[in-house]
């Protein structure tokens, strides 16, 4: 089967932009397969703070990334390339278009630009691996004095490249910067893949974030994030995030109802903010501009 027989493109954007309606808008009028680009709605019972969209939204379109997992289960980039494949593989094979939507821009970067296969840990090496993380300032200080280069791109808190230096370190003996070099990453992607990102005014977008954590909060977040951390605990990843994170520090005292409400508001609109410039600065080649004109571009794109 041709690859044009069952195109593929990303929609990304900020968070609240309106990024899941338009997906669902084009997937039920195109018959598409979606995978979600969203490191919170890949969890089961996270359902009102990752504002994943209803299954009766969803129950007549083919979802791929959305309750895979539980809450204290574990998601990476590796995992997403995984669904990716599942999610191509299910689009080719029924020629339907597949669109890829989500605000966690960092997995669709890796999914463009691939990643190096991380050679394998023997028991003795995975046991020192996280003994050693148990301190990763000090396994920082380990990379800049072993690999200057590799140190010098990641930050002394980005706990994931971190690990994955001294996991590379461990298992090979030699400095990451010359794994990559010798492994040099691959793209996932299949085909063409045109982005399209969802461009609003800020004073638009802060009222769609406001207007939507009051609707989280109306739909029960607070009982949610209490049955959470119940289940789980705080330990999880999950329970970390944007909408979770206040709803615990409103149950320890430290915010009152009106505080909580304001907080999430204030952390979704840094996070837009932060999404924003990440993707105008990592991704070359975008095509923006509002609802109506996307809908018009990637209707053009999906009738060639």
């Amino acid at each position: 089967m041709q690859e044009t027989c069952a195109r593929q493109l990303a929609i990304i954007g900020a968070t609240a932009s309106g990024k899941s309606a338009l997906s669902l808008h084009i997937a039920e009028k195109h018959n598409a397969v979606i995978l979600s680009l969203d490191s919170l709605a890949i969890y089961r019972e996270i359902d009102i703070a990752s504002a994943k969209p209803k299954p009766s939204e969803r129950q007549n379109i083919p979802h791929f990334g959305i309750d895979l997992l539980a809450p204290d289960e574990t998601f990476d980039v590796i995992r997403f390339i995984e669904l990716y494949r599942e999610a191509r593989q299910r689009s080719l094979e029924e020629s339907r278009p597949l669109i890829i939507v989500g605000g966690s821009s960092f997995y669709l970067k890796t999914l463009l630009e691939g990643i190096s296969p991380l050679p394998k840990l023997d028991s003795r090496n995975l046991t020192r691996l996280k003994e050693l993380m148990n301190d990763p300032v000090n396994v920082y200080k380990i990379l800049k004095t072993t690999d200057p280069s590799y140190a010098a791109r990641i930050a002394s808190t980005d706990r994931y490249r971190i690990e994955k230096g001294l996991h590379i370190l461990l298992a090979t003996g030699i400095p990451p910067t010359e794994h990559f070099r010798r492994y040099p990453p691959q793209s996932a992607i299949t085909g063409p893949l045109p982005l399209y990102e969802i461009v609003r005014e800020r004073d638009e977008l802060r009222r769609r974030i406001r207007l939507r954590t009051e609707k989280m909060l109306s739909a029960g977040l607070i009982d949610e994030v209490a049955d959470l951390e119940w289940r789980y605990g705080r330990y999880p990843n999950p329970m970390r995030a944007i909408g979770i994170r206040e709803v615990l520090d409103y149950f320890d005292g430290r915010l009152d109802r009106r505080e909580l409400e304001e907080k999430i508001v204030v952390h979704t609109a840094r996070l837009a903010k932060r999404q924003e410039t990440f993707n105008r600065s990592q991704f070359a080649s975008v095509i923006r501009g509002d609802i109506d004109i996307l809908k018009k571009k990637i209707e053009e794109f999906l009738q060639k």
